[in-house]
């Protein structure tokens, strides 16, 4: 029996918190849209288990590998990712058939009593798992005190509340999809502090061929913008934990896409800007990410994320 013939779509994904809200935010707008019923499988992932540094454990395939695993095994039929989680390299046997429309992709910081990025005090203890929110930090406060930290949404503003830690720095989509925007101190703007590639969305991922599962639910803005973000952070081959932020708009007529790749200790940043007409009848979001890419390679980026000359 197929999956299209199944009376159930079981969808998979991880166990947190926020995955199973966004997982449970999918299947509520499949059903919505296809009128099938749905239920939630939930698979644990090496990045669950493991409490290691993302820089260390390898941020690539740390939280799909599993779940591409329980869909290939016919576990089963649908699993939903943060897309910036994603390896950028396509799979041969599965397909991000879905990109729903994208959330807020800033990222947030929540402090103790209100503070700010600019008003937190020199040693200011600062958290994040992100090896590019610690170069973004210490390239904009090198005063404060980054820690590399793990652990879910409540785990890391348990640190703060408890007084361990001074800050943490989230994604806000996140953050808005389990409703806790209450512990927002500062939105980062987006063109100062570039986020994650594809960070705010959602991938829906199915077997090759079963793409008609979830299609009705895909949104063709978010994926252009978010295809050019991570076309440059595979040109540039870098991994998904790789200091390297980047954001695309479509505005009046136009595919809008800025990058910048930083060192680790936050001296360097380059970054580049280009744009297409969208939509178009080629490839607007390849071409524009290839043109950052190029410019950021010619501009010293191998240097820094491990990208050929």
């Amino acid at each position: 029996m197929t999956a299209s013939s199944k009376s159930t779509l079981r969808i998979g994904t991880r166990g947190s918190t926020l995955a199973l809200t966004q997982t449970g935010m999918v299947a509520d707008d499949l059903a919505d849209a296809t009128g099938v019923t749905t239920e939630l499988v939930t698979i644990t992932t090496d990045g669950d288990r493991s409490n290691e540094p993302l820089s260390r454990a390898g941020g690539t395939g740390l939280f799909t590998g599993a779940l591409r695993d329980a869909l290939l095994a016919g576990e089963c039929d649908v699993i939903v990712h943060s897309l910036k989680d994603l390896p950028t390299a396509p799979h041969d046997q599965l397909v991000v058939a879905a990109m729903p429309a994208r959330e807020d992709p800033r990222d947030a910081l929540c402090a103790r009593d209100g503070l700010t990025l600019e008003t937190l005090p020199a040693g200011a203890r600062v958290g994040t798992g992100s090896p590019r929110r610690m170069a973004q930090l210490r390239a904009q406060r090198p005063d404060l005190d980054v820690v590399d930290i793990r652990g879910n949404v409540e785990t890391r503003l348990g640190r703060v509340t408890e007084g361990d830690l001074d800050a943490v720095v989230l994604a806000a989509a996140g953050l808005k999809r389990i409703g806790r925007t209450d512990v927002v101190t500062e939105y980062l703007d987006i063109d100062s502090w570039p986020t994650a590639p594809g960070q705010g969305a959602l991938a829906i991922e199915v077997r090759r061929g079963e793409e008609r599962l979830v299609r009705a639910l895909d949104h063709a803005e978010t994926r252009t913008t978010v295809e050019a973000e991570r076309h440059v952070l595979a040109l540039l081959e870098a991994g998904c934990s790789a200091p390297v932020g980047a954001h695309a708009v479509v505005d009046a007529g136009l595919l809008l896409l800025s990058a910048s790749v930083y060192s680790l200790d936050g001296a360097t940043i380059l970054t580049s800007s280009h744009g297409a007409v969208w939509p178009d009848d080629g490839d607007p979001a390849r071409d524009v990410a290839e043109a950052v890419a190029r410019e950021l390679i010619d501009a010293g980026a191998a240097g820094l994320t491990g990208a050929r000359p």
